[in-house]
């Protein structure tokens, strides 16, 4: 077993660099199946096959230890084998988009076609040739604070990450993977989170299933899906549509919520619709997770938490710190950036926080997600927790703006609960008592449901936008 750590420092045993864990768990599902799409089943056996062929194609065309690789795939069984192919030969892999993601010039970029032409070719084993202090994997941010950073994980990081081997499992993973025996698939199997909740899957004995349009909730009725992963903005929809609508859910043990805060109200809410199926988790492209809240921690004391950090975690100054097995080492050509966040081996999470004496840890805000009205800071997490407290309030979003007055004014966004009509200026003098009367909204507006970016987060900027 690989024993080096993030950094990549060097031990015994380096064939077991990743991603032999997950080729071992398929050579263990031999003929069982581990990809199921539609009427089509591939085994084990068959998605091995698969990878091998990918990693003797990118290595005919030239593609060695080092070298990058971009991917344009989806969410089929060949975008799972060109993501584990290009893992094989060491390569520097990423995933491509849209056209905010820079691609390096000397890349090769690998698309659905190319891959489907390399199956044709036999699939012979290949030698896992990652080196643990070369770069594995650029995972790109959203974007929704700025522009779009590189998150760059060493192979030495990624060996060292417990998705793909039980013995490692903390107990919020191991609760969540106990459900995991039909996980649905989306998006982009290059994405962090449909690969890391995939690798878990296949360490659990279970399936990843792809979801085909239409989503939720008929991808879980269609396909009796246990698990997937769901954003807060379609979380609350699909409540929405369970309360006026109701599916057949009845194959549902696990929601794992990601992308933002989900407000306690809203929590308690859709355990009450749903039941004991929403995993709270907390994380950043930057350090994978930090901490989940499971069903059987969801008592009304901890639903304003994110369950107890199973990494390391320090609050300085407010600030959340941590340090967590698979964390990235830098940026992409970033050096102000990465001198910014990544501090003796820790990571500044640029959130805000504390770990109370019970060891949960609550977030209240971001560092930077700020308003200045008057010179004073405004946090906009504290504000839309204070809207979302409201109960005829189902989502809240604040963003700022210039003000030719108080520099910048704080103007929200709210989506109404089912039936309900919220009182703008209620809501207005609930701020202001809560938080004073700098962080007071100028002006707030309903809205049916928020824009969301490309990476499933609330789209902040269009709103700003909306503004105009």
């Amino acid at each position: 077993m690989w024993t080096g750590g993030p950094d990549g420092d060097e031990g015994d045993g380096v064939s077991e660099v990743w991603p032999r864990g997950v080729l071992d768990l398929l050579a263990a599902a031999g003929g069982r199946t581990v990809f199921e799409d539609e009427e089509r089943h591939v085994s084990g056996d068959e998605m091995l096959s698969m990878i091998w062929r990918v990693a003797g194609g990118l290595r005919d065309s030239g593609v060695g230890p080092g070298d990058g690789v971009a991917l344009r795939v989806g969410v089929d069984a060949e975008a799972f084998a060109a993501v584990m192919g290009a893992f094989v030969v060491g390569a520097r892999v990423s995933g491509v988009r849209d056209q905010k993601v820079p691609v390096d010039s000397s890349d090769l970029v690998v698309d659905g076609e190319r891959v489907t032409g390399w199956m044709d070719t036999p699939g012979r084993p290949q030698e896992v040739a990652g080196r643990p202090g070369d770069i594995a994997r650029v995972l790109w941010t959203s974007g929704s604070t700025g522009v779009p950073k590189g998150c760059c994980q060493t192979y030495g990081s990624m060996t060292a990450a417990w998705a793909a081997h039980p013995d490692r499992w903390p107990q919020a993973v191991r609760r969540l993977a106990e459900r995991l025996q039909r996980y649905l698939v989306f998006g982009s199997l290059s994405s962090q989170v449909m690969l890391e909740y995939g690798v878990l899957t296949l360490a659990a004995g279970g399936t990843l299933v792809v979801a085909r349009p239409p989503g939720f909730p008929d991808a879980i009725v269609r396909h009796r899906a246990t698990a997937s992963v769901i954003t807060v903005g379609k979380l609350n929809q699909l409540v929405r549509d369970q309360r006026g609508r109701p599916a057949d859910l009845s194959s549902l043990r696990a929601l794992m919520v990601s992308g933002s805060p989900l407000p306690p109200g809203r929590l308690a809410e859709a355990i009450d619709v749903l039941g004991p199926v929403v995993f709270h988790g907390y994380g950043q492209t930057e350090t994978g997770m930090i901490a989940m809240l499971t069903p059987p921690e969801m008592t009304p004391g901890a639903l304003d938490s994110v369950g107890r950090p199973p990494v390391e975690v320090q609050v300085r100054d407010g600030e959340i710190y941590v340090r967590t097995p698979a964390q990235a080492s830098h940026y992409w050509n970033d050096p102000a950036e990465t001198a910014a966040v990544f501090v003796d081996g820790w990571v500044r999470t640029r959130d805000l926080g504390a770990v109370g004496d019970d060891g949960l840890l609550r977030l209240t805000g971001r560092a930077r997600d700020v308003i200045i009205v008057q010179a004073e800071i405004v946090y906009a997490g504290a504000v839309e927790r204070v809207l979302a407290a409201d109960p005829a309030v189902a989502e809240a979003y604040v963003v700022g703006r210039p003000d030719d007055t108080t520099g910048e004014a704080v103007h929200a966004f709210v989506v109404p609960a089912v039936d309900a009509t919220p009182d703008p200026l209620a809501l207005t003098r609930q701020v202001a008592s809560a938080l004073g009367d700098n962080a007071a909204p100028a002006t707030v507006t309903l809205i049916e449901r928020v824009p969301v970016a490309p990476s499933g987060k609330p789209d902040k900027e269009a709103l700003k936008a909306a503004l105009v």
